[in-house]
């Protein structure tokens, strides 16, 4: 999947998608080379969930300031 797809993907799409390459990487008898690749792309996905929850935390936020406030966040 490549940089682009990625950057479209839901969270929850991002997310399952992330499993899967856990779930290759945990297999045995994966070439160096591909054990590489895969690990590449589940960064951009973690990264990818990443952005989209701080996204929505930040809306969050604006929907009730003043709780924001009494956690010390401003």
């Amino acid at each position: 999947m490549n940089q682009q797809e990625i950057e479209n993907l839901t969270y929850e799409q991002a997310y399952a998608a992330l499993e899967n390459i856990v779930s290759q990487l945990e297999s045995d008898n994966q070439p160096l080379e591909t054990l590489i690749s895969l690990s590449e792309e589940g960064r951009a996905l973690s990264d990818r969930c990443a952005s989209l929850l701080e996204k929505a935390q930040l809306r969050i936020q604006k929907l009730d300031p003043a709780s924001n406030r009494s956690k010390g966040v401003e």
